[in-house]
């Protein structure tokens, strides 16, 4: 059941999102060479703590950790621990925060001091196919716009998209209805309507799009190793448009004029 939001858990999902949103900008400065995974855990874990929320992930379903650290040709859900990240490196940085009983969910793919070509280029167009979905999710289109829209960019950058894992509803669960797939799929006839809120999450391998699970049973890797980036925002379905929860600008994008 797609849960159609009231204006006081919209109210509840702006707090949660601005604050999952802030953590991923104060985490950006600790990201440099020689710094483990498991210390930009314990950065973010303490701060979304201080601010009186939880992490989402920390024992969902098993996983152990505060926020995913997915590294060169890990696609996501990697968990911190020991890993040193080096200079020219790309590493997706997943946070969620739980606050007064909501989820907000955002992530970005970070350079490591300094961007290599293949880095650079799986970064930028994860990017762009992230902000091209945002630009279609709007009242009264179909769902299958946003993957369609995705696909066809990927593609046309001689990349792939990960059908494995898609976006999805959020709100007071951390995973709700509807399914939001970076890809086309026909057979979804649902209608985008005020008041949705969902994640688009679209994961850009510069390989092919074969995925393989390693034996922690929570990080996925390109099968082909090829380097594999993901941005991620949560955005609110509104009458004129939608805005992007999780961007602290005040993004929103209008219906276009008829």
């Amino acid at each position: 059941m797609i849960r159609i939001k009231t204006p006081e858990e919209i109210e509840g999902m702006r707090a949660t999102c601005r604050l999952a949103a802030q953590t991923l900008v104060m985490i950006e400065e600790h990201v440099k060479s020689g710094v483990t995974t498991q210390e930009l855990n314990d950065i973010c874990h303490d701060y979304i703590i201080s601010h009186g929320a939880t992490p989402s992930p920390l024992n969902y379903r098993g996983f152990p950790k505060s926020i995913c650290t997915s590294v060169n040709q890990q696609i996501c859900h990697g968990i911190p621990g020991e890993r040193v990240i080096r200079k020219g490196d790309i590493i997706n940085i997943d946070i969620t925060t739980y606050l007064n009983g909501f989820h907000g969910d955002t992530s970005k793919t970070f350079h490591v001091e300094e961007a290599t070509p293949k880095g650079e280029k799986v970064r930028r167009v994860a990017l762009d196919c992230m902000n091209a979905g945002i630009d279609v999710a709007l009242p009264g289109a179909p769902l299958r716009t946003i993957g369609a829209t995705i696909e066809k960019l990927a593609k046309k950058n001689r990349c792939t998209v990960v059908h494995e894992y898609c976006g999805h509803g959020i709100g007071r669960e951390f995973h709700e209805e509807p399914a939001i797939l970076h890809y086309e799929d026909k057979r979804c006839n649902i209608t985008i309507q005020p008041g949705m809120i969902f994640t688009i999450e679209p994961m850009i391998n510069l390989g092919k799009a074969a995925i393989k699970h390693m034996a922690d049973n929570w990080t996925v890797v390109t099968k082909d190793h090829s380097l594999s980036a993901q941005f991620e925002h949560t955005i609110l379905i509104t009458e004129e448009g939608n805005e992007v929860l999780t961007d602290l600008s005040g993004r929103k994008t209008p219906l276009p004029e008829r």
